[in-house]
C-alpha cells in the first residue's frame, strides 16, 4: 500500500500491482473499497501496472468534511499524476460514473472501460425517490448508517424489503457495508440525475471523445442492460459488450481478457 494525497489534502490508500505494462487505474463503486479489486488487479498486471484505491470515506483512505464529485475528480487525479498519465480507466458501478464524469471533466486517460454504469433509463425498476439523496445524508448525519444502508438497499438497488432482512444475516458482509454506509450520501450526489426513469442527457458527456468500452451482464438486471446500451449509443467512440453468464457481480476472470483485449486495441488505436 502506499498513499496518494489529494488537492484537498485527503490521503488516498493505494496498491499497485505489475510494474512494467501502461498504467491502468480501477475506481471501485458504492460500498467497495480497494480490496474488492485485488483479484482483477492480479489478473490484469500481467499486461498493465495496475493501481487501485479506496475512495474517499472508505477503507484506509481519509475524507474532508465536505463532498462534492469534483473531489472524487480531484483524488482520481492525482492518482493519475502518480501514475505518469494519461492512464486507462475502468469503473464499476456507480465507479463507472465517476470515471466517465473524470473524462468529461478532462482527466489525462487515452481509454475508458465501465461495467454497469447503474443509470435508470426507463420504467424495467423503479426510479429513485426524489428526495433519495436528501433522506440518505440526514440517515448518515445522525449516525444511522444501518438505516442508511437499509434504505440504499430498497430504493438505490431496488431490492425486496425480505431480501435486505436477509442480507443482515450476512453479518461479516453486513458489518464491511455498514463500514462504509457514511459514504452513501456521496454516491446518492454523484448518481442523483440519472436514476429517475428518463433517457440519459445526450450532451452530458459530448466531451468523451476516447475509445469507450461499455459492459453489462447478460444474466443481469434488465434495467442495467438497457442502461448500458443507451449509453453506448451516444458515440462511434463507445462499444457494448455483453458479458455471458454475469451480472453485476462480475466474475473478474470473466471481466479481465475482455478489458485486456479493449485496452490494447485502444492503445493501438490511438497511438496509431
Amino acid at each position: 500500500m502506499f498513499t496518494v494525497v489529494s488537492t484537498d489534502g485527503t490521503a488516498l490508500a493505494c496498491e499497485q500491482h505489475g510494474e512494467t505494462g501502461p498504467a491502468l487505474i480501477l475506481v471501485g463503486g458504492t460500498l467497495m473499497t480497494r480490496a474488492r479489486h485485488t483479484p482483477l488487479a492480479s489478473l490484469l498486471s500481467r499486461d498493465f501496472t495496475v493501481y487501485h484505491y479506496d475512495r474517499r470515506g472508505r477503507g484506509d483512505s481519509g475524507d474532508h468534511p465536505h463532498y462534492e464529485v469534483q473531489r472524487e475528480i480531484d483524488d482520481l487525479d492525482s492518482l493519475i499524476e502518480h501514475a505518469g498519465g494519461p492512464v486507462l480507466l475502468f469503473g464499476m458501478s456507480s465507479g463507472a460514473v465517476l470515471a466517465l464524469e473524470a473524462v468529461a471533466r478532462g482527466s489525462a486517460v487515452s481509454a475508458l472501460a465501465l461495467y454497469e454504469p447503474p443509470f435508470v433509463v426507463d420504467g424495467t425498476r423503479a426510479p429513485l425517490p426524489p428526495d433519495y439523496a436528501d433522506r440518505i445524508k440526514a440517515l448518515v448525519a445522525r449516525g444511522d448508517t444501518a438505516g442508511a444502508l437499509a434504505y440504499f438497499l430498497t430504493y438505490g438497488l431496488a431490492m425486496h424489503p425480505a431480501a435486505v432482512d436477509g442480507m443482515r444475516q450476512h453479518t461479516g458482509r453486513w458489518a464491511a457495508w455498514e463500514a462504509a454506509a457514511r459514504t452513501l450520501p456521496y454516491d446518492g450526489l454523484l448518481m442523483a440525475d440519472f436514476m429517475d426513469g428518463r433517457p440519459l442527457p445526450s450532451d452530458r458527456w459530448a466531451g468523451v471523445t476516447i475509445p469507450v468500452l461499455v459492459g453489462h451482464g447478460a444474466a443481469g438486471e434488465t434495467y442495467m442492460a438497457n442502461a448500458a446500451k443507451e449509453l453506448a449509443s451516444h458515440g462511434s467512440n463507445y462499444t457494448l459488450h455483453s458479458f455471458p453468464g454475469q451480472n453485476h457481480d462480475v466474475d473478474p476472470h470473466a471481466l479481465a481478457p475482455v478489458l485486456t483485449t479493449f485496452f490494447t486495441t485502444a492503445r493501438a488505436t490511438v497511438q496509431s
